[in-house]
């Protein structure tokens, strides 16, 4: 992809129920972007099989829009709607370098996961994410990809002007969920399986990587699918951002008012699905976010009920900064038009 700007885009691709987020930094001097991508969203042919709301695969879109490279692919965490997409794009576009909340070298070292297939569709959906997690880190590693554990307290400038710290996981709770998948993979009894599979999916979401991205002043709080117990580690005073990526789909739990105070932001993006599905872009907190003065945007086009506003249809969100001057916020059409009337 060219970019030839000044500004820092990042753009929230309509994958649906899951979350994908493009992040391009211009670097002085050269034609092409300096490219993050977090999380790919769902692989699941369901997920796009009504596109009137501008849904779109990741890989599809990267390719429509022309990019040629990714410099850094992130995971936030072990999730179908997260992880399973990213294994399409890789094949296409070989990261440079991989960041994850896990061990390193874990991916190596375990077994196949067990053939045993849940009948429940949603522990169904989380055993082929560990399955796809696991291929995706063996293929990237093949490709000749970097490899990278973060924790709480790692700091990094990936590129000029840009800074990234992880706020979570702590450092225990990555070998804890590190043992915890050991333990699922290595589990040949069914029931025991199944048990430790399902313990397992609930418990995901907080192990999610807490990124706080900073670049010229602009600062933007993403954290997986964190909920609200999954902030306890960290200092009220780190989470401050002009943008955050609300976690959990903005769900009943992914936030409360004491958090929304805490971050503070001129713009929270929802990435629900517009099933709503699992009582996502829960309308409470979407409202106490606009009375806080937050402008709220979306990912896809959950329906909302006046006085918030339903998205029109569109293939992206994306936003573009600038230091010292105003955020520029787009939602992107079904044909990559930008919807001027939208905003």
């Amino acid at each position: 992809m060219i970019h030839r700007g000044n500004e820092m885009r990042i753009t929230f691709v309509n994958v649906g129920y899951g979350e994908a987020i493009w992040v391009e930094c211009p670097q002085s001097g050269q034609d092409n972007a300096f490219t993050i991508l977090i999380d790919g969203g769902s692989n699941l042919d369901a997920e796009y099989a009504d596109c009137s709301t501008g849904r779109v695969r990741l890989l599809d879109y990267l390719k429509q829009s022309g990019v040629d490279h990714i410099d850094v692919m992130i995971l936030s965490h072990i999730h179908e709607d997260h992880v399973c997409g990213l294994l399409p794009v890789a094949r296409q576009f070989p990261p440079k370098t991989l960041w994850q909340g896990l061990p390193t070298d874990l991916h190596r070292h375990l077994p196949p996961m067990p053939s045993l297939r849940p009948a429940h569709p949603d522990r169904a959906k989380f055993a082929d994410s560990l399955r796809d997690w696991q291929n995706l880190l063996l293929l990237v590693e093949k490709q000749g990809c970097n490899i990278r554990t973060l924790k709480s307290g790692d700091f990094l400038m990936p590129c000029a002007g840009m800074e990234i710290q992880s706020l979570a996981p702590t450092t225990q709770r990555v070998e804890e969920l590190s043992k915890r998948i050991e333990d699922v993979f290595h589990t040949l009894d069914t029931e025991l399986f199944f048990q430790k599979l399902s313990a397992l999916d609930a418990a995901m979401n907080n192990f999610s990587l807490v990124l706080r991205l900073d670049w010229k002043g602009k600062r933007v709080l993403l954290p997986g699918d964190t909920n609200l117990a999954g902030y306890r580690d960290i200092p009220l005073e780190d989470l401050w951002a002009h943008i955050f990526k609300v976690g959990h789909h903005g769900q009943k739990d992914a936030a409360d008012e004491a958090l929304l105070r805490a971050v503070h932001p001129d713009v929270m993006v929802c990435c629900a699905s517009s099933d709503r599905r699992y009582g996502s872009a829960w309308l409470e907190l979407m409202e106490l976010a606009e009375r806080l003065g937050i402008r709220v945007l979306y990912s896809d086009c959950p329906p909302l009920p006046a006085p918030l506003t339903t998205p029109p249809p569109h293939r992206a969100l994306q936003l573009e900064l600038l230091p010292g001057q105003p955020m520029r916020i787009e939602y992107l059409g079904l044909e990559g038009d930008v919807l001027n009337g939208a905003l």
